[in-house]
């Protein structure tokens, strides 16, 4: 059988050639968004839990500007932490290391001066780049000073210690102190003070954050032509840990808002006037962008450094703060490192949930995709900007998801692959070990333990534990 002879006239091949030229030069999303170089201000706040806000399903706690926001954007219903407390989880945001490869395991100490952070890539893409508020990862002198580590503008607690004081007699401003006007009246225990810990009897006139938030707006104030990557670290809502010293109840706040009058404990009220002031500290930010007409050419990611704390008071029982999840803050279930994850970019992403599974450590190579630079080798992170860009079905998967954590002789690790998740605690003696096995997409709460009834899984992801030696 013959095929019939195509004629083709001057008009069809007019058509066919516009046609060939239209496909050709179609590129996806994904491929025009590519160093297409937008601002990045990623809004972090510390020990949020995934239930505490609105749009993740919080009854009693408001936060508009933040409901508001996730409304505009994607918001991830499986983004991970890096670890389960604020140092290491930091270190992996911002060198987009897991757990296991990351510097800062447990304790705080500094990064590495060879450890490559985002702020660093990105300035070599042209970014002006600030860190605002709790860093965490190195002090003035240390190789983890911000100012060393990419950052052209630091401001804040770099000290962890300090960043449990809401009312510092200073801040940090680059490698100098910021005075502020919090006098200290008497100090009980002056060893202690030295060192940043207590705030005994102090008069209150400058609460931190809001600081932060004067110090952000000025600088997006500031903004030139220039793409910018805003690092803005808040310390709400962690408790003030020196509450044995003040006397007072560990969630600290200039005023109790709404929840003045609710029949709550003290420590409850204020605890949820410190969300809702970080819920007003976000909508800050989003109507200056506007302001400055830059709202469009700006992505902003929000998310919490681990899970919620049980701390100053604070029962996260009472609000449900783990959203239904098992565990909280220094715990590796769900409750403990799965976070609110809210990303927004006007007219570029599709508002929606996304069920991708992604970890902080996959910030910088995604970083690195909208800036257009060579995403280090070091990076165990894959870039989440198809998904953004809805585009699923181009969008790279993790193998697998690491975590360890190590306080009071007690091991904890975790791995999570595909919907299995394996935890496993070590108290002490080695020999005393627990193993055990959840499947996320039927117990997402981690209720069914089902590692006897499936040996050869346990067996793989402890054999991923075992590749990661701790300190």
């Amino acid at each position: 059988m013959k095929l019939s002879k195509i004629v083709l006239t001057p008009l069809s091949l007019l058509v066919f050639g516009l046609m060939l030229f239209a496909c050709k030069g179609e590129k996806s999303p994904y491929k025009n968004t590519i160093g297409s170089k937008p601002n990045i201000i990623f809004i972090l706040a510390d020990d949020l839990g995934y239930g505490d806000l609105g749009c993740y399903g919080q009854m009693e706690i408001k936060t508009p500007n933040i409901d508001k926001f996730a409304s505009q954007g994607v918001q991830f219903l499986q983004h991970y932490a890096g670890a389960t407390v604020c140092a290491p989880s930091r270190n992996c945001l911002m060198t987009g290391q897991h757990n296991g490869n990351a510097t800062i395991k447990t304790m705080e100490k500094p990064i590495k001066a060879e450890d490559i952070t985002v702020a660093e890539l990105l300035k070599t893409a042209g970014y002006s780049t600030a860190m605002i508020g709790k860093w965490g990862l190195g002090n003035v002198g240390t190789t983890g000073f911000t100012n060393d580590q990419g950052f052209d503008y630091s401001f804040g607690y770099y000290d962890q210690i300090r960043a449990h004081n809401y009312y510092p007699d200073y801040l940090m401003e680059n490698s100098k102190q910021y005075p502020l006007e919090n006098k200290v009246i008497y100090i009980e225990d002056s060893t202690h003070y030295a060192v940043g810990i207590g705030n005994a009897a102090v008069e209150k006139k400058q609460y931190s954050n809001d600081v932060f938030t004067e110090k952000a707006l000025d600088y997006l104030d500031k903004t030139d032509s220039n793409p910018f990557f805003l690092y803005l670290a808040y310390t709400i809502p962690h408790a003030n840990n020196e509450s044995w010293l003040i006397k007072e109840h560990g969630m600290e706040v200039p005023d109790l808002g709404m929840y003045a009058n609710k029949d709550w404990a003290e420590e409850k009220k204020a605890g949820a006037a410190m969300i809702s002031r970080l819920d007003g500290y976000v909508g800050s930010i989003m109507k200056k962008l506007l302001e400055k007409g830059i709202d469009k050419e700006t992505i902003v990611i929000f998310s919490s450094d681990n899970g919620p704390h049980g701390e100053g008071g604070w029962n996260p029982n009472f609000f449900n703060s783990s959203g239904g999840l098992k565990g909280m803050k220094r715990d590796l279930y769900e409750g403990g490192i799965r976070v609110p994850f809210i990303v927004r970019w006007p007219d570029i992403i599709t508002p929606r949930q996304s069920n991708h599974i992604s970890a902080f450590w996959d910030f910088m190579p995604t970083a690195c995709d909208l800036a257009g630079v060579q995403l280090p080798d070091s990076s165990d992170g894959i870039s989440f900007l198809s998904t953004l860009l809805n585009e699923d079905k181009n969008q790279p998967v993790h193998d697998y998801l690491y975590w360890e954590f190590r306080i009071s002789s007690v091991d904890r690790q975790a791995v999570r692959k595909g919907d299995w998740k394996a935890v496993r605690i070590k108290k002490g003696n080695p020999l005393v070990t627990k193993v055990e096995l959840f499947n996320l997409l039927e117990d997402k709460a981690e209720k069914n333990d089902l590692s006897e009834e499936h040996p050869v899984i346990v067996k793989e992801l402890v054999s991923i534990m075992n590749q990661y030696p701790k300190e």
